[in-house]
């Protein structure tokens, strides 16, 4: 007996993993040997290529394309229409499937509508990626990340506000009060 739902115009193909509570929604295609977690929500269009590993708890909006050689840790979130790639030059006429590389978003980072990320790379634990940014070098944990090319603005917390450091290089976070120190450009929650 299947332990998650997925709405009667999902298109489940063979040998997929789908975990407890995950729920799959319209028109979304999950191809061949995915892997997805438990408690995951996949929401409407969605493309999940073979292959594909998501942790726990992961969000996926509407629209968003998430292609083989991808790999999203626990807690990820992947805002409405944002899109992986899998090949750093793809042609039509050229197969270079022997060629995907791997993508790395790692735990709890989120990734915003429309954003899209090349090939390649590894998105640092809860980076915060902004809506529209094009993503083409590795992301640094905490880090805020938006434009073309993405450039780095600041470091969040784990609730996704911006950190402001003080002297002492401390922030915490206006939400959940949490304590940051920042030294070399790296964060260390306190």
């Amino acid at each position: 007996m299947k332990k998650y739902f997925s709405h009667e115009t999902a298109i489940i193909d063979e040998n997929c993993q789908i975990g407890e509570n995950t729920k799959i929604w319209h028109f979304s295609h999950v191809m061949s040997n995915c892997v997805i977690g438990e408690n995951c929500s996949i929401g409407q269009n969605v493309v999940i290529s073979p292959e594909v590993i998501l942790g726990k708890n992961v969000k996926v909006q509407n629209n968003v394309s998430i292609y083989t050689g991808v790999v999203c840790e626990d807690d990820v979130f992947l805002g409405p229409s944002m899109v992986f790639t899998n090949i750093k030059n793809p042609r039509s006429a050229v197969i270079r499937k022997h060629l995907y590389q791997k993508t790395l978003v790692q735990r709890g980072a989120s990734i915003g509508a429309n954003a899209t990320i090349l090939c390649g790379i590894i998105i640092g634990e809860f980076a915060f990626i902004g809506a529209g940014a094009v993503v083409t070098k590795n992301v640094k944990p905490y880090a805020l990340v938006v434009g073309n090319p993405a450039r780095q603005i600041g470091f969040v917390s784990e609730f996704g506000h911006k950190l402001n450091f003080n002297n002492e290089g401390i922030a915490i976070c206006p939400e959940s009060g949490e304590k940051y120190f920042c030294e070399n450009e790296k964060i260390i929650k306190l």
